[in-house]
């Protein structure tokens, strides 16, 4: 892969809305959306699969999800505590499985073909498995890792 990659994004909306989120990904240049979240649905109006990903399709960004992608319950409920070790030790041992390494590999050829974001819940990256993910595809694409901030309301 050459030097001139686009960085890929990642973003939380905890906090946010869906157009906060639509407009720092168009602002970043993104083009695709790789929803990491284990299960897809969401209390917080716009963010379940189905309503997110039309969303997305009107401002001309693309969808996926890949669940495999996503951090088992125990890992989710380490975070829910603020044990964010525990969670990366539960998320490292669930992406030796066949699935993850091969939602990995699907991630990682998407993220090389166009401007990527990782999506899932945690404003915060340090406390998201998305970060996880998304070291793990530049660790092969050598593409640098952005996360993105969308506006939080007044």
């Amino acid at each position: 892969m050459s030097g001139a990659a686009p960085p890929l994004h990642t973003i939380g909306y905890e906090g946010t809305t869906v157009a906060a989120v639509t407009a720092a990904l168009r602002d970043a240049g993104v083009s695709l959306l790789i929803d990491v979240r284990a299960v897809p649905s969401s209390r917080k109006p716009g963010f379940s699969k189905h309503i997110l990903a039309a969303s997305l399709a009107a401002a001309g960004i693309g969808y996926v999800h890949l669940r495999p992608l996503g951090t088992p319950k125990p890992g989710r409920d380490a975070v829910r505590r603020g044990d964010v070790p525990t969670m990366e030790r539960i998320f490292a041992a669930h992406m030796t499985g066949d699935e993850p390494l091969a939602a990995l590999a699907e991630a990682t050829a998407r993220a090389e073909a166009q401007p990527a974001c990782l999506l899932c819940f945690e404003h915060d990256p340090r406390t998201c498995h998305r970060t996880l993910v998304a070291e793990m595809i530049a660790a092969r694409t050598r593409q640098a890792v952005v996360h993105l901030a969308p506006a939080l309301p007044a």
